[in-house]
């Protein structure tokens, strides 16, 4: 029996009585897949099925963090039935309507949801605690910057570092990773962005919350206004960090009281994200066949350059990666 007609079955015994159809509700960048369960009657009409392979994914952390944002007042799917050996959750729906399907068909929308959305990741940070998720820690920044050269310079570009420009690289990771780990440590979502909240009642709906850590304060917040799939003017993006730090504060939340200081650390911890993303997306095309998410590096690596160029200690990171966009036109790339 495959898998599919496992969880068929397992729904079956779950629902008993109840006649449904299975249809594929969103697929991401892991080996889970989403099921829309629809009921022929009764309520709810319908439920989302996970199905993720014990093998390949731990159905544990999401169960645990699912809890931690309920507990924080927050809009996440509920776990109604688990079989974490089988790998096989059932969940409540938040629809099909992400904030990035909205923000894509309604642009004019994005001060609502973003408030909406600030809103919540504030409620998020506010619940922190120590020992309630793994540490965002030196060690797992760094191995989430070495998919940068591992995976998108050496495996995508088929580039080979010069002694001179791997210690260039290596000079900006201890630099950025210094500036990641002298945040302020809170709840951390880890992928709070368009693609991850869903537009329903309350909004947002929270999903894909499984690898959260306690980590940098302005992650989060990085994550929703620089996003893999969407992108917005300096100005605007300046404007709502504003809005969601006025928030902080007044939740007493532990952002620096200089503005000026946290967009820095704001900055800098999006650099170490986008240089991670766009090592996930090559991993994701050459290692699990995924090669979609190849076509949104160039914006990652347009965002690493921007911040780079307005700091001295990272502008050697953006001539780094003119040098190497110059190096590699056999993939036709251009930075």
């Amino acid at each position: 029996m495959d898998r599919l007609d496992a969880l068929r079955s397992w729904l079956a015994d779950r629902c008993p009585g109840r006649a449904f159809t299975l249809a594929p509700a969103s697929a991401d960048a892991s080996f889970r897949r989403y099921f829309r369960v629809t009921f022929a009657s009764g309520a709810p009409r319908t439920l989302i099925a996970m199905d993720a392979p014990p093998e390949r994914e731990d159905c544990r952390a999401f169960v645990h963090v699912a809890g931690l944002l309920e507990a924080a007042g927050l809009h996440a799917p509920r776990v109604l039935e688990q079989d974490l050996e089988r790998g096989y959750l059932l969940l409540t729906d938040l629809g099909d309507t992400t904030y990035l399907a909205a923000l894509r068909a309604d642009p004019g929308r994005a001060g609502e949801l973003f408030d909406a959305a600030t809103d919540a990741l504030v409620g998020w940070q506010r619940a922190s605690r120590a020992g309630a998720l793994p540490a965002y820690d030196e060690a797992l920044l760094r191995r989430e910057l070495q998919l940068f050269p591992d995976w998108f310079l050496c495996r995508h570009l088929g580039v080979t570092l010069a002694p001179s420009q791997a210690a260039v690289l290596a000079g900006a990771f201890d630099r950025i990773v210094a500036s990641n780990l002298a945040q302020p440590r809170v709840f951390v979502h880890r992928d709070f962005m368009p693609r991850n909240l869903m537009v329903c009642d309350p909004n947002p709906g929270i999903l894909d919350f499984q690898d959260a850590v306690l980590g940098p304060i302005s992650y989060d917040v990085v994550c929703l206004f620089k996003d893999a799939f969407l992108s917005w003017n300096d100005e605007q993006v300046l404007d709502w960090t504003i809005r969601y730090w006025e928030k902080a504060r007044r939740a007493r939340l532990p952002v620096d009281d200089d503005f000026g200081a946290f967009f820095r650390s704001l900055e800098w911890m999006g650099v170490q994200r986008h240089l991670k993303v766009a090592g996930i997306f090559a991993r994701l095309a050459y290692r699990d066949g995924k090669r979609d998410y190849l076509a949104d590096t160039p914006r990652f690596i347009g965002y690493i350059q921007t911040v780079c160029r307005r700091y001295d200690a990272l502008r050697p990171l953006a001539d780094l990666l003119d040098q190497i966009g110059g190096r590699a036109p056999s993939v036709g790339y251009t930075f």
